[in-house]
């Protein structure tokens, strides 16, 4: 039991000071690209995060031997955007109450409310049409995997090419693996981000793993661990980003990176799911799905009213225990 703590805390510490590199070398490549901020968050942050729960998604739907090891996939696809939509946003809200001389929170939702408005528009349009494809049967369900890989390509080139703030040198902190370099080549910047990315994974599924040990020692459940704990585990590297750009003064990029994320979590695995599963929904999956979509409708009203503000972005992480009172009742009835 001590044994297993000591490697869930050691895995998480491993992951927060990958994520510092992480996100360190991805605003480094961000800027010698000539990307924007949004972009550089929306697309390269957010793709380097969930690609490892993308790559976990593939292996259990495509490689699975059995039903429950492909209904890990399909739980993930769900999970993941639940976690993000909820204690994501929660720890960005959170993280911002508690650093000193802030930026001001209107300032914040000036620069990034319209294209944070956009991105979970289009998350919340594809959200709803993967659930409703979940209650239905029929034979060409898998071709339409082809049409949420295409969402994602769009939503990528729009991304690309909108207007918006250029990543400063001046703003960056020195490449870690080059500090004494005022211009790092991309190189030593892409470099630094695959590594931190690779330990990331390993530390991740470590992370995993250990969590699914001490379920059962604390008498939880596998199903429950498997809804409620694991997703929390695998999406640690984009809410431990948050947090780090958050404390640098870089709440933009930190929801920028949580709504990319959630963009590909909508699109990627999905797809994996119905071109290798039947993408049949049980009542836990739908409740992950509803309570995701009212927290990602509340964000977007409170976006459109401006009133959306750091303390009642910490609120969405009342949602999720929503969610867990759900989830447990429905397991018991």
């Amino acid at each position: 039991m001590l044994l297993t703590i000591f490697f869930l805390i050691l895995s998480a510490a491993v992951i927060y000071l990958s994520c510092e590199y992480f996100v360190n070398g991805v605003e480094w490549i961000g800027h010698r690209f000539g990307l924007t901020q949004n972009a550089t968050g929306t697309v390269l942050a957010a793709f380097g995060t969930a690609l490892p729960e993308s790559v976990v998604t593939f292996v259990a739907v495509a490689f699975g031997k059995d039903s429950a090891a492909k209904d890990i996939g399909v739980g993930a696809a769900l999970g993941g955007p639940l976690v993000l939509a909820t204690i994501s946003y929660a720890v960005v809200g959170l993280t911002y109450l508690t650093v000193k001389d802030k930026l001001k929170w209107s300032s914040v939702m000036q620069s990034t409310g319209r294209l944070l408005a956009r991105d979970q528009g289009w998350f919340l349009c594809i959200f709803v049409f993967k659930l409703a494809l979940g209650l239905v049967v029929f034979a060409w369900k898998p071709w339409l995997g082809a049409v949420f890989l295409l969402a994602y390509g769009v939503y990528v080139w729009k991304s690309m090419s909108a207007e918006g703030d250029l990543a400063l040198a001046e703003d960056l902190e020195p490449l870690k693996l080059r500090p004494r370099e005022e211009s790092p080549h991309a190189g030593w910047a892409i470099a630094q981000t695959l590594l931190a990315l690779v330990v990331i994974f390993f530390a991740s599924q470590l992370f995993v793993h250990r969590l699914e040990d001490i379920g059962p020692m604390l008498g939880i459940p596998p199903q429950l661990v498997a809804l409620l704990l694991s997703p929390i585990a695998t999406e640690l590297p984009e809410t431990l980003n948050a947090v780090i750009w958050v404390r640098q003064r870089k709440p933009e990029l930190a929801l920028a990176n949580i709504s990319g994320a959630m963009m590909i979590q909508a699109t990627v695995p999905s797809a994996l799911g119905m071109f290798f599963t039947p993408w049949l929904l049980d009542t836990s999956l739908l409740w992950a799905g509803i309570v995701t979509m009212v927290s990602i409708s509340g964000l977007l009203l409170l976006i459109r009213q401006k009133q959306l503000t750091a303390q009642r972005f910490a609120m969405f992480g009342l949602l999720y225990g929503v969610f867990g009172i759900g989830l447990v009742w429905a397991m018991h009835h």
